[in-house]
């Protein structure tokens, strides 16, 4: 009888052990890129996580089986919306882009999640509100490029500056001033602020009503409003991040967020 309870307890716990692992690094990343494709094609390495997500959001009725692809598409973002209000969420936790949380608790008997992001607490800092995650980034962007940046406008600040068009709403946005240097300083400056993990413009006056300045949105920060998630997708898609979805004009280097930059180092 001992053996056939020690074996009954075995069985018990299989199917827990064997569930697949999403990774949430490859889902955020897709969930950014792919509802700014003008197809449905999937973001490389991504593939089996998102399916696992969509699965999950079809067992729950929020997704239509045709859209359970692999494709973090509009139709993806939407249903993970519903989920995320269905938990109680509202404003920048229900735009569709999956948190920590939420994302675990959607996989509660299908799936766990490795590789977990989280922006970490949010505290003012230098003058503006930052998570932990974007200061530990743009501190690592001054060591590289050997001098401080000034903040004009940080994150979390809805309808401060109505020329951002929402994109400081949320967490991983911030706006720095570039007044007196040179060209190929702000170049530089861009250039180590992509290196660690922002899609990262120089913006001048010709593009908008604003002055010279560098805007940076740290990619995969799950605090992004939704005009922020956008402006990172067009950002791994070549393009400039403004409405007009114009080619990139900064400074070429190989895209990462900053996970994969630390990972690197």
């Amino acid at each position: 009888m001992a053996g056939l309870a020690a074996a009954g307890s075995a069985l018990a716990a299989t199917p827990a052990a064997a569930l697949p692992t999403a990774d949430m690094e490859a889902v955020v990343k897709a969930a950014q890129i792919d509802p700014r494709r003008a197809d449905s094609a999937i973001t490389p390495g991504s593939r089996d996580s998102v399916l696992l997500v969509e699965q999950a959001l079809q067992a729950k009725g929020l997704l239509a089986a045709a859209y359970a692809d692999g494709h973090f598409g509009t139709r993806t973002i939407d249903a993970y919306a519903a989920w995320q209000r269905s938990l109680g969420y509202t404003g920048l936790d229900a735009t569709g882009l999956p948190g920590p949380t939420s994302l675990r608790l959607l996989g509660e008997g299908r799936f766990t999640l490795t590789r977990v992001l989280s922006p970490g607490t949010v505290s003012t800092w230098r003058g503006v509100p930052v998570n932990a995650r974007t200061k530990a980034m743009l501190l690592e962007a001054e060591r590289l490029l050997g001098r401080q940046f000034t903040i004009t406008q940080g994150s979390y600040s809805p309808g401060e500056d109505p020329t951002s068009a929402g994109t400081h709403d949320g967490g991983g946005a911030l706006d720095l001033a570039v007044t007196g240097l040179t060209s190929t300083q702000r170049t530089a400056s861009v250039r180590r602020l992509r290196e660690v993990g922002f899609a990262a413009w120089l913006r001048t006056p010709s593009q908008g009503n604003w002055p010279y300045h560098i805007h940076a949105v740290a990619l995969a920060d799950t605090d992004l409003s939704t005009p922020a998630r956008n402006q990172a997708g067009d950002y791994y898609l070549g393009m400039n991040g403004l409405a007009n979805r114009g080619p990139d004009d900064g400074p070429q280097v190989t895209k990462v967020t900053w996970e994969e930059y630390q990972r690197a180092r």
